[in-house]
């Protein structure tokens, strides 16, 4: 029986040198060349021409993938009264002013947190915990809203957030290897259109510099980034 490695570089070998393709091949040959005996995930990786450094470079945004992840996404919601009741409805995980305690003790079983403004002042303090792991309720990424059952229903149907890294590189989910190619691609495309209209205006040159998909295990597929440069 071959080795990871092995596999690997069996896959790698089914991927032209030096050939971008168009989004569709891409996705294709993503899913033939998957190996892993589990549901791996399909990751984009985007390269982009901004510098992090300077605040007005900084690329970051939220994007309702239309055929969500395929993960089971783990939601918190600190709300209290109607809006906690909200928050329920919408079908949040754990909901309640009490987690603010448990995080301080530890607890960060959940994958995104939602809080409405009026309780931010609770929250805040949490910002040295939750902050390093991405965790924290944000205006700018939704989560700190009145409107909190709308938050949880698009954060259950697969929306997610994104920000460029110390790199200029943006990582992100857009499904699994058993979607269909059609459901990957519609992904890719939602998620794409979100980087292009977060182009910040001090972004001079290219902006989207190198596009790549890639499943858990597998090799990147490069896809032609001139699709992707709008004036």
């Amino acid at each position: 029986m071959a080795s990871t490695g092995q596999q690997f570089a069996a896959a790698k070998a089914g991927v032209p040198p030096g050939v971008k393709l168009a989004p569709d091949e891409a996705v294709s040959l993503v899913k033939e060349l998957a190996f892993a005996k589990f549901d791996e995930t399909v990751e984009l990786a985007t390269r982009l021409g901004v510098d992090p450094r300077k605040a007005d470079e900084l690329v970051r945004g939220t994007v309702v993938l239309p055929h969500g992840t395929g993960k089971s996404v783990r939601v918190l919601a600190i709300a209290q009264g109607e809006k906690q009741a909200e928050a329920e409805e919408a079908g949040a995980d754990y909901v309640g002013v009490e987690y603010v305690d448990k995080i301080q003790q530890g607890w960060v079983d959940f994958d995104v947190a939602v809080a409405t403004p009026d309780l931010m002042g609770k929250v805040g303090p949490l910002g040295r915990i939750l902050g390093p792991r991405g965790l924290m309720p944000t205006p700018k990424a939704g989560t700190v809203t009145f409107d909190i059952g709308k938050a949880v229903s698009e954060i259950k149907a697969g929306k997610i957030e994104f920000r460029v890294d110390k790199t200029g590189n943006v990582h992100v989910p857009i499904g699994k290897i058993s979607f269909s190619e059609e459901q990957l691609k519609e992904n890719l495309q939602a998620f794409m259109d979100s980087i292009v209209r977060a182009r910040p205006a001090a972004s001079k040159g290219v902006y989207v510099r190198s596009v790549t998909v890639s499943s858990t295990m597998g090799p990147g597929v490069a896809i032609d980034p001139n699709l992707y440069r709008r004036i």
